[in-house]
């Protein structure tokens, strides 16, 4: 009974289709048997494999002995590629680099809904300060041509005088530039002895009060800053002969208004801001700088600023375009800035180094000056 329900074994051989690996109770014997009789029904492979292996001898003999350390065509010309490709990555790398540094940001794309910034115009208005900045400017050799009495010396003391006045009266930045503005414009109009020399300092800064301020100083402050030097009557008369010989042409550019915009580029810090302000009124006192622009003589205090605290040379594509100043262009303003304030504490005339030694301007006056400008070609 129990043969007669046996196979024949051709039959278990041709239905030898499972899997060995997919039953556990397999032994390693059984599934090494299974493997070999399913290779046996496929022998077409391993033919078709050494027949390409006897075509490939007969070709290329020498090539057999190397067959397995050769190295295939395919991967050659994927490291060539590779080393290409590693190439043209450095260099879009470089070329990466300066297109970051060419790009410039808006500057005002954060005051967009702030009305008071202007957004919509403020490209116009400093468009005009620009055209008109020349309009504001004075001869450089003013000093000897025009004046007889008075000298570059004697101009130095009394703005350096004025601004420790403006210091003690607690006015507007704007009211300081605008009272330099008018002196050097007056005085290149109209000869003036040296003993009216203070009244026109005053007076010139009366005017620019009126101008500039919510609260104007009296008069009669002004004549006991000068220890009643002068009366009354004597700043009203000067003040007519002012503004007639300047023909009220009082709006001009000066280079505050340079300054907020320039410092808005460079996305400035209080340090650096009170840095700048520094340098800019260090070249109010000097007679040499009436030479340059109020847009030049900004953008130069920012640049030297930076420098100043970085200790390296920074000025970026941002700050390029909205100075409309290249640095090469900003060196010889920066030089002369470092030298006044290398010298600023030791001059006889140090009412801007005391003032900017004070804790409310942040000490900025002690910051080390940018020495290593001077050596920049």
């Amino acid at each position: 009974m129990m043969m007669a329900h046996r196979w024949p074994l051709r039959d278990i051989n041709q239905n030898i289709i499972i899997n060995p690996n997919n039953n556990p109770h397999h032994s390693r014997k059984c599934r090494a048997q299974t493997e070999t009789i399913v290779v046996e029904h496929n022998p077409e492979p391993q033919q078709e494999k050494e027949t390409k292996k006897q075509s490939r001898s007969c070709c290329h003999p020498d090539e057999e002995e190397d067959e397995d350390n050769a190295v295939p065509v395919f991967v050659k010309h994927t490291e060539a590629m590779l080393d290409e490709i590693d190439r043209t990555v450095s260099e879009e790398v470089e070329m990466e680099d300066v297109v970051v540094d060419e790009q410039v940001m808006d500057i005002d794309v954060c005051d967009t809904n702030d009305p008071l910034a202007a957004v919509e115009y403020i490209y116009d208005i400093y468009c005009s300060y620009k055209k008109n900045e020349n309009f504001s400017c004075v001869s450089p050799a003013y000093m000897t041509s025009q004046q007889f009495d008075i000298n570059e010396k004697m101009r130095a003391i009394l703005i350096d005088w004025l601004i420790e006045v403006h210091y003690k009266f607690e006015l507007m930045d704007e009211t300081l530039y605008l009272t330099v503005n008018l002196i050097d414009r007056f005085l290149e109009r109209h000869a003036v002895i040296r003993k009216k020399l203070q009244l026109v300092g005053v007076t010139a800064m009366l005017v620019a009060c009126k101008y500039e301020e919510v609260l104007v100083p009296t008069i009669e402050d002004f004549v006991l800053i000068t220890d009643k030097a002068y009366t009354r009557n004597e700043v009203l008369n000067m003040e007519k002969l002012m503004v007639n010989t300047l023909q009220f042409k009082l709006c001009v550019p000066t280079p505050y208004v340079f300054m907020r915009r320039f410092l808005k580029s460079v996305h400035s810090v209080k340090k650096l801001e009170l840095l700048s302000f520094f340098l800019i009124e260090l070249c109010l006192v000097e007679y040499k700088m009436v030479k340059f622009t109020p847009s030049l003589l900004a953008a130069a205090a920012i640049y030297t600023a930076q420098c100043t605290l970085y200790q390296f040379k920074h000025w970026t594509k941002t700050s390029q375009w909205y100075t409309d100043y290249t640095e090469h262009q900003l060196l010889e303003c920066s030089k002369l800035m470092v030298n006044f304030h290398q010298k600023a504490g030791s001059g006889k005339l140090t009412g801007v180094y005391r003032k900017y030694s004070t804790w409310k301007y942040g000490c900025a006056a002690k910051t080390e000056p940018a020495l290593f400008l001077l050596q920049s070609d």
